[in-house]
């Protein structure tokens, strides 16, 4: 019986050197199912703690069904054994109940010091509010004024199969997050509308964006590079339409974009004040909504019958300019799925789309409506 033993431990021990198991994590990396390495120092020791704790159980399971099986075939009732009979046994408790609570609290030691460097988000060099609506992101760098939406760039004409599908299909955006290496970046989570998750499993990060609620994390990344993910929660129809880029430069590269999108912004409220042309606020308003309209009320304006109402001849489209605006402001307060946009649209693209709304798809009203005028409906409510 010794013997037998001697050999299984040799088999466990070889199964478990070192080149065989990375071998296999080679393996299981190449196949796609295991976590990634990722690129920060918390995804490092995440990644390692993980595979630590798999090859402990791998172990664990081996050896338990290995004595089980070589026991039932060693002892079988063939070769004329009988079966043990004794109960309440005070060592075999004491073995089975000390053994594994050594082994968990081996275990527990470097996932206490993992868990504590996931959230220790203290003394950061940045941070940034992420907040989640459907089916988009919002970034806002907390002491600049640089905020902005981060959509899916995915073509339609290759969601509906009539383009070939690019190599980062449906995770890509037409804004990524911008971030410097070698800072550290606090993230604060929250959602606008429903739960969402911000998940970027390179950086290991991921976080419940919860309305009325702020969820922490960090990353501190040290080389430049793009690195993608998308929200980890089932948040509504489009719920695999709103992928995360994080894209992370050097710090000279980071001050510079940094300094474009202020200069943008305040560019952006000049044109507030800004009087249009029919012609450019119809051509950006079709642009705005075939980006944040169209998912629900299709390209056509036919909508949805049932889901989403139409936009072509609605009573909003074609009825008062005031609740038209209201609407596309303050959202529906009758039906949850007509969200507000009047934070995720500037007064030009909302003047724009609105615009766009009332001469499109037939419904010819001849209105025009002006970003001051946006601004001014902001300013009474």
């Amino acid at each position: 019986m010794l013997r037998g033993f001697h050999r299984l431990f040799a088999l466990l021990a070889a199964s478990l050197s070192a080149r065989s198991v990375l071998a296999e994590e080679e393996t299981v990396e190449r196949w796609g199912v295991n976590m990634p390495r990722g690129v920060t120092e918390v995804a490092q020791s995440t990644y390692e703690l993980h595979m630590l704790i798999f090859w402990i159980c791998v172990a664990i399971g081996v050896l338990v069904f290995a004595i089980m099986f070589y026991s039932m075939w060693r002892h079988r009732k063939s070769k004329g054994y009988q079966a043990a009979q004794f109960h309440e046994s005070t060592a075999v408790e004491l073995v089975w109940t000390i053994i594994p609570t050594i082994i968990l609290i081996l275990m527990a030691i470097p996932a206490t010091q993992t868990l504590y460097d996931i959230y220790d988000t203290e003394e950061a060099d940045l941070q940034i509010r992420i907040t989640g609506y459907q089916w988009k992101w919002r970034y806002d760098y907390l002491g600049s004024e640089v905020s902005f939406f981060s959509n899916l760039s995915t073509p339609k004409a290759q969601i509906d199969n009539q383009q070939p599908k690019g190599a980062n299909y449906l995770l890509e955006v037409d804004e990524p997050l911008v971030v410097p290496i070698k800072k550290k970046i606090r993230f604060l989570v929250t959602a606008n509308d429903v739960i969402h998750a911000w998940w970027v499993p390179d950086l290991a990060v991921k976080r419940d964006a919860i309305p009325g609620f702020i969820t922490e994390s960090w990353t501190r990344i040290e080389e430049p590079g793009i690195y993608r993910g998308q929200c980890a929660e089932l948040c509504g129809k489009d719920h695999g339409f709103m992928p995360i880029v994080v894209k992370a430069v050097t710090q000279e590269e980071y001050t510079a974009w940094l300094d474009s999108r202020a200069a943008t912004a305040a560019k952006a409220r000049e044109l507030t004040e800004k009087t249009f042309t029919f012609d450019e606020l119809f051509t950006r308003g079709e642009t705005v909504y075939n980006r944040a309209c169209a998912a629900c009320h299709q390209p056509n304006g036919q909508g949805v019958p049932g889901v989403f109402p139409a936009i072509a001849g609605s009573k909003i489209s074609i009825g008062p300019l005031d609740a038209h605006l209201d609407i596309v402001v303050n959202g529906s307060k009758t039906n949850p799925a007509m969200q507000a946009f009047g934070d995720q649209l500037s007064e030009v693209d909302l003047a724009a789309v609105i615009t766009y709304e009332r001469n499109a798809f037939g419904n010819d009203m001849g209105d025009t409506i002006q970003p001051i005028d946006v601004l001014n409906f902001k300013n009474k409510q």
